[in-house]
Order: C-alpha cells, then sequence, then structure tokens
C-alpha cells in the first residue's frame, strides 16, 4: 500500500518489495513499517510518564537542562533544525528529554564524546526502565530494517549492518505543547523546523494531529504525512543518503506548529536517531565528525 509514495513494509511478510522501498527511498525518504511487534503499552507508558515530567515547574526541570547532543532535558527555544539546512528559522516549539547511547567501548576519546552515562529524572523514576526497555527494541528493530534496506540497495544484507557493531545513537522524548504555553508562533516558526535527519535510518513513533508531521518530495512540495497507529514512520538521514551515493534520498520533512483552529492540541513523538559506528567513514565523510557539525549546527542558545 502506498500513500503519496509512502509505501507501508510489514515485517511480517515473507519477502519484502525491494523494489518499492528502492523507489520509495528514492522519492521522499520515508516508509511505513509494520509487524514491529513493539508493545503500543509500552510506547504509552513512556509518553504518559514523560508528559509528567514536561508538566512540571520550569525550575524542577532547569536541573536537567543540556545543550543539544547533551543527555537531559532541552528546554524551550534550545533547538532550531532548520538551521542544519541554512534556513534562518525561529527556534522550535518543543521541549524533549534527550537520551543517547551509554555503553562504553574501552576506548576513552570516543567514550567521552558518545558512550557517557545518561541522566534520569528523579522526578519520574520509572521512566528508566520503560526507556531503556524501548532503546533495546529499537536497536533490534533499526537492525533489521537496515538488513532489508541492503538488500533493496542491490547489495548483500549485511552491507549496512556490518558497521552497526557498537553504534551511537539518540533517543528524543519530543513534547509540542498547545499554544497557551508557547504563545503564537512567529512567522515561519514550527514545532520542529523543516531538516533532514543526521544518521541511517530514524525510527518515529507519532501521535496523529493538526500540528503534525509533513513530508517534502519535489513532486508534490509539502505535505502531512500518512499515519497509521499501528505503524512507526521510518525516514533515512544523512549518512544514509551518502552511504548510497545519493542514489536515496535524505527525507526532509518538518512539524506544524500548534494550530489556531485546535490551539491547545497537545502531542508526544519517540523518535529513535540511529547512527553506525564511531570511525566509520562513508564516501570520504568520517560519520561521527559529521554527526557533531550538524548537532553544533541546530543549537538554538
Amino acid at each position: 500500500m502506498t500513500d503519496r509514495g509512502i509505501p507501508t513494509l510489514d515485517l511480517t511478510d515473507g519477502e519484502a518489495d525491494l523494489a518499492t522501498i528502492d523507489r520509495a527511498l528514492r522519492r521522499a525518504g520515508f516508509l511505513l513499517v509494520t509487524g514491529h511487534g513493539v508493545d503500543p503499552a509500552l510506547r504509552a507508558a513512556i509518553r504518559d510518564s514523560a508528559r509528567r515530567f514536561f508538566h512540571l515547574p520550569a525550575a524542577a526541570k532547569e536541573p536537567y537542562a543540556v545543550k543539544v547532543g547533551g543527555r537531559g532535558w532541552l528546554g524551550p527555544g534550545a533547538e532550531a533544525n532548520g538551521y542544519a539546512e541554512g534556513t534562518a528559522t525561529p527556534p522550535d516549539l518543543k521541549e524533549s528529554l534527550s537520551f543517547a547511547a551509554d555503553r562504553p567501548t574501552g576506548r576513552r576519546d570516543i567514550d567521552a564524546e558518545w558512550f557517557l552515562p545518561n541522566t534520569w529524572p528523579a522526578e519520574v523514576p520509572e521512566l528508566k526502565p520503560l526507556v531503556e526497555d524501548y532503546l533495546r527494541q529499537m536497536r533490534v528493530l533499526s537492525d533489521r530494517i537496515l538488513d532489508l534496506l541492503g538488500p533493496a540497495l542491490g547489495e548483500e544484507a549485511d552491507f549496512f549492518t556490518r558497521h552497526t557493531g557498537h553504534p551511537t545513537f539518540g533517543f528524543n522524548i519530543n513534547w509540542y505543547p498547545g499554544r497557551e504555553r508557547v504563545g503564537e508562533p512567529e512567522p515561519g516558526q514550527f514545532r520542529i523546523g523543516p531538516h533532514t535527519d543526521f544518521g541511517t535510518v530514524t525510527v518515529l513513533d507519532r501521535q496523529a494531529g493538526k500540528g503534525g508531521l509533513q513530508v517534502y518530495t519535489e513532486a508534490d512540495g509539502w505535505q502531512d504525512a500518512p499515519y497509521d497507529p499501528e505503524a512507526f514512520t521510518v525516514n533515512i538521514g544523512d549518512l544514509m543518503a551518502g552511504w548510497t551515493g545519493g542514489r536515496w534520498r535524505s527525507g526532509r520533512h518538518r512539524v506544524l506548529p500548534p494550530p489556531a483552529d485546535a490551539p491547545a492540541e497537545e502531542l508526544v513523538s519517540l523518535v529513535y536517531f540511529y547512527e553506525c559506528d564511531p570511525g566509520t567513514t562513508i564516501n570520504g565523510i568520517e560519520s561521527h565528525a559529521y554527526l557533531r557539525a550538524q548537532l553544533d549546527a541546530i543549537t538554538a542558545t
């Protein structure tokens, strides 16, 4: 099934339609993925816990404040994702709890930058085991997807996963509050400004909303992304696009501001950014030097 060029990939199917995957990733860089086996109750529990944190007073959240790329709370105005593509947008209208890979490699220089301990808010102690369970499942799912993308590109199944033995990743719980908290959006201001992601694949568990995800294609411009509550929305990032020599398109997207006709709309997204092993060079680009530069680029404050 295809909606605006974004097909649904069912992982329970015996054989994936590799030609359809290739066509979708050349056009928009997005897929919907079902048959993944991740319990919706786990995703709901993470949302409920995170929402309790986000609704705390700012003074209670401030001790966890970090800059982009850190592990903790990204408060209002911390990010402007449009900066990554050179667009001078106002800061994004969101808050995030940000986590990342924390299992050390044993190499001090790498561990000090990419495998630091995560910070867990004491106010919501139930969040830690929920997120750690989810991250384990996201790693497995991401590798399953990559093992299909290799053949879709005409390569061996492990073409990508041979570089994910001890990968980095990021995980953001993004909170998109309503206008009663963020006020009237400025011209050109979004919940997340237009950008492409930086890694290999992004696995997104999203909620439907009027101020939701839009995907850009050259054929259709900006369009609302198709939504299936059973599916993860998966897009490829810049590293994957580079790996394919530009055959596949890093999925350009944005999240609309809280809508005027639903000003109290509040959404929570779970966003898993999968990357690769530190030291991986992709067509002459050192992967993690690129990742660091892009994280720095979207830092608004």
